[in-house]
């Protein structure tokens, strides 16, 4: 990684790599009975303050007990240790499963996890794997091609696999008295069936998400994606045509003989754009913001009720990345206004006119909006924050 620092104790998502790991396995609906950490001799007080920086993590350890164990010079050699310690600890039920899992794959899913636990209990083993996307070749020590292999029977391994505890560790002593180093566990169980009984292991879905974090990129772009939080919103307003009532869309008053029954002005396209807005944000609606049965928003122009709200909005970290919204509307005609209702838009909201756009629809004389007696607007947003 280029840092001087393991990478399973590199910052990742509020806490470490070690810890999103960790967490992913106790935020399932499976009860571990316990969770081992495999560390370096002598690095279980840097492990544990990799695990307890993160306050997700230290709460979730209140569902499993946690405990750390030496490793050894490989990964296998860590493995056996570790599966040795819950033998000593008299875990071996004829039915217990373990699982094991590289803490640099933390963005291991749920799916990944259940699947893997539902198809080992099953069956006695389960990989989770994908299947390679490049054409995969066997060579010689020259490095000439010496088998092409067929892509659609080969698959990818990732982790957690997962085993019936006991004939996996019987299988793991044996190999550790062969002098041979094994890739990863699905061969040590494949190896000796007579532990085993003979089980194959099945390889249930993998998730091409699931990478080992090896390079410093890795967490980066990671980082990269989760920089901001994104949120969509939707809202929607219809309001009665009447005679004697201005005809306000968007913030402009647009001449029409017909205009909006409402307690406020009646825009329906700001009253749209709110409510998407408060929806994206969590933030309530428009009418518990302002309650049709207060008098005092009687008339009320719907341009101050928008800025009002994305004011609170803005005030809770939220930046607009882009509006949305539809028109339907026999008439007036749209097209002649449109222009001037975005830029009014954009100036309540205090963004470019680039971020917003609205477009309108007739209903062929359908419906009450067809009929001239209603119009309708709807509206999308995009907000962001960090």
């Amino acid at each position: 990684m280029g840092t001087g620092k393991k990478k399973e104790y590199m910052e990742l998502d509020g806490g470490t790599v070690l810890s999103a790991s960790l967490k992913k396995f106790l935020r399932t609906d499976f009860y571990f009975e316990k969770t081992l950490v495999v560390t370096p001799k002598g690095q279980e007080e840097p492990a544990l303050d990799a695990i307890k920086c993160d306050e997700e993590a230290t709460s979730l350890l209140q569902r499993t007990r946690l405990e750390f164990v030496a490793g050894g010079a490989t990964r296998q050699a860590s493995v056996f240790n570790a599966l040795t310690f819950l033998h000593e600890k008299n875990l071996q039920l004829e039915n217990s499963i373990v699982l094991i899992h590289d803490a640099a794959r933390p963005f291991v899913s749920q799916e990944v996890i259940r699947d893997t636990i539902e198809t080992a209990a099953k069956y006695g083993a389960a990989v989770p794997a994908i299947p390679p996307v490049d054409t995969q070749k066997e060579m010689d020590a020259d490095g000439t091609i010496k088998r092409h292999l067929v892509r659609s029977q080969l698959c990818a391994v990732q982790t957690p696999q997962a085993f019936l505890l006991e004939p996996l560790f019987l299988c793991h002593k044996d190999a550790a008295g062969m002098g041979k180093e094994y890739t990863d566990d699905s061969e040590i169980w494949d190896a000796f069936p007579a532990h085993t009984g003979g089980k194959k292991i099945r390889v249930c879905k993998g998730d091409a998400a699931n990478k080992k974090i090896t390079f410093l990129q890795d967490i980066e772009t990671k980082s990269q994606e989760n920089k901001y939080m994104i949120r969509i919103g939707f809202g929607t307003d219809l309001h009665r045509l009447v005679k004697g009532r201005s005809f306000f869309l968007g913030g402009v008053q647009i001449p029409c003989e017909l205009g909006e029954e409402a307690h406020s002005d009646g825009d329906v396209l700001l009253h749209a754009i709110t409510d998407a807005l408060l929806g994206a944000a969590a933030m309530g609606d428009i009418g518990s913001y302002f309650p049709p049965e207060d008098a005092k928003w009687k008339d009320a122009d719907s341009k101050m009720l928008l800025a009002t709200v994305w004011k609170d909005i803005r005030e809770q970290g939220w930046s607009l990345n882009n509006l949305d919204c539809v028109v339907e509307t026999e008439k007036p005609k749209f097209l002649p206004w449109r222009e001037k209702v975005i830029e009014s838009i954009a100036a309540i909201l205090g963004v470019e006119s680039s971020r917003v756009f609205v477009k309108a629809k007739t209903n062929e004389k359908l419906d009450s909006v067809g009929q001239c007696q209603a119009i309708k607007a709807y509206s999308t947003c995009l907000l962001y924050k960090e």
